[in-house]
């Protein structure tokens, strides 16, 4: 089981390094990313379960640091504040709770990044739509269809595959090489 695992996570990624527009889509993502933070904007992101999990972590690396020691850039993951999160829940319901974020931290040419494997998580796509309607850009992280996401994302980038587990590992292999992209367009290039 283990080396079929690893063999399936191999071939997705050969997926993905096979499909240029996807690839072109990653580029867009990051120039997206380095317009946004050259104008003085923010970048948040969105996921539940693993996909916040990235969130935060995608997060991290443009507030704290990547390859270079520099400046941090304004990123947050929707779901760090746990007080704010479960009182938008309980109060309204969770289907909301990225969107209010989104509505009170969000501002015009800011970029939310909505990450979901199926694409059709509704607190996603309400903050998504929340974002469409407050001028952001929109990035969209999804899996092999896009589901509700891709008629809301400005970019989308959609693992070739159908495999939750196999999309999650693209989505931070993705994720990473956007956010060494943008590191690299603002400070330069890494030692390494």
């Amino acid at each position: 089981m283990i080396r079929k695992r690893i063999t399936e996570a191999l071939e997705v990624k050969q997926r993905i390094l096979k499909n240029d527009q996807l690839l072109a889509k990653i580029e867009l993502a990051a120039a997206l990313i380095t317009r946004t933070y050259r104008e003085g904007g923010k970048v948040l992101f969105c996921g539940n379960g693993g996909s916040a999990a990235d969130a935060q972590h995608l997060a991290a690396e443009l507030s704290g640091r990547f390859y270079l020691d520099r400046e941090p850039l304004d990123a947050e993951a929707c779901h760090v504040n746990t007080s704010f999160l479960t009182a938008v829940a309980n109060d309204y319901d969770f289907a909301s709770s990225y969107a209010r974020y989104v509505k009170a931290s969000g501002r015009k040419g800011d970029v939310l990044v909505g990450i979901s494997t199926s694409g059709n998580s509704e607190n996603i796509v309400k903050a998504m739509e929340t974002a469409q309607s407050k001028s952001m850009h929109t990035i969209a992280m999804t899996g092999e269809n896009g589901g509700k996401l891709k008629a809301l994302a400005n970019i989308l980038l959609n693992v070739p595959s159908t495999d939750t587990p196999r999309i999650q590992e693209a989505h931070i292999l993705m994720g990473h090489i956007f956010c060494e992209i943008v590191e690299n367009n603002l400070f330069g290039q890494p030692g390494n």
